[in-house]
C-alpha cells in the first residue's frame, strides 16, 4: 500500500470561504428551465408551475447563488420579452440554442423561484445584441423601489418590493467565436465600461462581473484579461472565468481537447494554473493603475463534459420544448468534481464566486423525467458535502503523496485535498480525492496545532468508475460511511481507497 503524509496548522490561513463559492447556473437551454425546474402539470408543480422536488433538492445541496439567464442565451435575449402578462409575451427565435423561446419564465418568475429555493440571484445582462441603456433599465426594474417607469411597471406586474439583486454579470463569453455579438477585448471593454457606469448610477450598491477568458485554448487568452481589466478595473468587482473539462476527445464543447481518462488528476492542476495566470494579470493591472482595490474571481461556469451531454444529441431545431435529454454523470465524474471543488477552496482568498453549470438536466447535478421522478447524479454528492461543510476559513495543508503517470500531462500528484476550519464551533473538515486507480493510500494526518482532535465521520464514494444513477437505479452511486479512527496526540492514520472521494470531519477544542 502506498503512503502519504498530511500536516495542517490552524494558523496557515488561505482565506475566508465565501458562501457564494457554492453556486449553480440556470440558462434557458434544452431542459434546464422548461420541462426542468418549470413543469406545469407535474404532480409536484406549485401554483407557478415550478417543481417542488427541484426546489427541495436545491435546498438540500446548500446552493448559495444562482446565475441567470445565461450563458450563450443572454447574448441574444432581451429581458423585456419576459415581463408582463404571460399570454401577451412574444415568442422569439433563440439563436444560441436553435429553439423557440416562449418567455413563459422571465425575471419576475425567476426572482420568485430563487426566493422559494432560498438562494441569491446573480443576474446577467445582454452585451451581445443588448445596449448599456437596456442593462440600466433592467437594474431599475429589478432594484429601484418605486416612482419611475420601470420600477412602477414591476409593481404593476405583481412585485411591489424590489428584487434587490446585488450581483450582475456584464455579458457572457464575449471572447468566444460562438457568441452572439462577439467582440475584441478592446471593444468589449469599452462597452462593458459604459454599461457598468449606467448600472452603478442606477444602483451604486451592486457588484459587477466582467467577462474574462472563457477557456485557456482560446487565442486571446490571457491577453484578453489584461486588456479588459486595464479599461474596466475601477468599475468592476470580479472577473469571470469559465472552464469545462473533457476526458474523451470525441466529446468536447467549443474547443478540442486531447486528454483521456488517465489525465483527470491533471484537471485540478490545470484549473489552479488558469486561476493564477489571470490573478497575476489582475494584480499586474492593480499595480499599473496604482489602485487600492483588488479584483477577485467569479468562476461562474465550471463542469465536466460527459458523453451523455445533450449538446451531442441530435435535437430537431426550433422546438418550443424538449421532453427528454438529460445528462448522466459517472463515478469517475464525481472524482473530477471533488478535485475541482478542492481547487476552489484552496484559492478562497481570490475565488469568491463559483457556479457549477448547469443546475439540472443539461450538465446538471440532478435530472428529471417529464411527469416523473428526480434523480441525483453522482456529482451531486461531492458538491453537497463541500457546500455544507466547507464553511469557514480555508487552511493551507502540507501534503506529500505518490505521483501517478498521465498520458498527456506527465506525472501529477495522486491526491487533491482541501481543508476548512470553522472556529465558531471547532469543526475541521477535510476533503480528499485519490485519483490513483490502482492503489489505496495510507494517509498519516497530523493536526499538531489543534487541541483535542477527534474524528466525527469519514464519508467515502468509490466503486465502479463507469457506474451511474438512473431512473431504475437512482441510488447506485452514493456516499457511504466508514468506521471512524481514533486520533492520538493529534495524529491519525486513515486509508484513502483507490479512485475515491472522501470527506473527513473532525471536532477540535479550538472553538472561538
Amino acid at each position: 500500500m502506498k503512503k502519504a503524509s498530511y500536516i495542517l496548522d490552524k494558523d496557515y490561513v488561505i482565506g475566508e470561504v465565501d458562501k457564494r463559492l457554492y453556486g449553480s447556473f440556470v440558462e434557458h437551454m434544452r431542459r434546464v428551465v422548461y420541462n426542468g425546474l418549470y413543469e406545469p402539470g407535474h404532480p409536484l408543480a406549485d401554483e407557478q408551475g415550478f417543481r417542488k422536488d427541484v426546489i427541495e433538492t436545491v435546498q438540500q445541496a446548500n446552493i448559495s447563488i444562482m446565475r441567470y439567464p445565461g450563458g450563450n442565451f443572454v447574448s441574444g435575449y432581451h429581458w423585456t420579452d419576459g415581463i408582463g402578462p404571460v399570454n401577451k409575451r412574444k415568442r422569439r427565435l433563440d439563436l444560441a440554442w436553435s429553439a423557440i423561446e416562449t418567455n413563459e419564465v422571465g425575471i419576475d418568475e425567476f426572482a420568485d423561484w430563487v426566493k422559494k429555493a432560498n438562494v441569491e440571484l446573480m443576474a446577467s445582462v445582454n452585451l451581445g445584441t443588448g445596449t448599456p441603456q437596456e442593462a440600466g433599465d433592467m437594474v431599475e426594474y429589478c432594484n429601484h423601489p418605486s416612482g419611475t417607469y420601470w420600477s412602477d411597471l414591476r409593481r404593476e406586474y405583481g412585485h411591489s418590493d424590489p428584487f434587490k439583486i446585488k450581483l450582475w454579470c456584464l455579458g457572457n463569453e464575449m471572447d468566444g467565436e460562438w457568441q452572439i455579438g462577439r467582440m475584441t477585448p478592446e471593444d468589449y471593454a469599452k462597452k462593458a465600461l459604459e454599461t457598468a457606469k449606467i448600472m452603478k448610477w442606477v444602483d451604486p450598491s451592486i457588484e459587477l462581473v466582467a467577462c474574462g477568458s472563457c477557456c485557456t485554448e482560446i487565442p486571446t487568452y490571457p491577453e484578453w484579461d489584461r486588456i479588459v481589466l486595464e479599461r474596466t478595473y475601477e468599475k468592476i468587482d470580479y472577473l469571470s472565468l469559465h472552464r469545462y473539462y473533457s476526458y474523451d476527445p470525441a466529446h468536447h464543447l467549443f474547443y478540442p481537447t486531447i486528454e483521456d481518462q488517465s489525465d483527470i488528476a491533471f484537471f485540478p492542476i490545470d484549473m489552479h494554473n488558469f486561476l493564477h495566470t489571470v490573478i497575476s494579470a489582475a494584480d499586474f493591472v492593480k499595480t499599473k493603475l496604482h489602485s487600492n482595490k483588488t479584483v477577485n474571481i467569479s468562476f461562474d461556469e465550471w463542469n465536466v463534459v460527459s458523453s451523455s451531454n445533450p449538446v451531442f444529441t441530435e435535437i430537431k431545431p426550433w422546438q418550443t420544448s424538449i421532453e427528454e435529454g438529460e445528462e448522466v454523470f459517472t463515478m469517475l465524474d464525481a472524482l473530477i468534481y471533488g478535485g475541482l471543488l478542492c481547487t476552489f477552496v484552496k484559492n478562497a482568498d481570490r475565488v469568491k464566486i463559483a457556479c457549477q453549470s448547469l443546475l439540472l438536466n443539461a450538465g446538471g447535478m440532478f435530472y428529471t423525467k417529464k411527469g416523473g421522478q428526480l434523480v441525483k447524479n453522482s456529482v451531486y454528492y461531492p458538491f453537497q458535502q463541500v457546500a455544507t461543510y466547507g464553511r469557514g476559513v480555508s487552511l493551507s495543508d502540507r501534503v506529500t503523496c505518490p505521483m501517478i503517470k498521465t498520458n498527456h500531462r506527465g506525472e501529477v500528484p495522486a491526491m487533491q485535498t482541501a481543508s476548512v476550519f470553522n472556529e465558531q464551533n471547532g469543526a475541521l473538515n477535510v476533503f480528499i480525492v485519490n485519483f490513483d486507480n490502482e492503489d489505496d493510500i495510507e494517509l498519516t494526518m497530523d493536526f499538531r496545532s489543534f487541541a483535542n482532535v477527534q474524528m466525527v465521520e469519514h464519508v467515502i464514494m468509490n466503486g465502479d468508475l463507469e457506474a451511474v444513477n438512473s431512473f431504475s437505479e437512482p441510488d447506485k452511486v452514493k456516499p457511504r460511511t466508514q468506521k471512524i479512527k481514533k486520533v492520538t496526540n493529534g495524529i491519525v492514520d486513515v486509508i484513502i481507497p483507490k479512485s475515491s472521494w472522501n470527506m473527513l470531519r473532525f471536532s477540535t477544542g479550538n472553538q472561538g
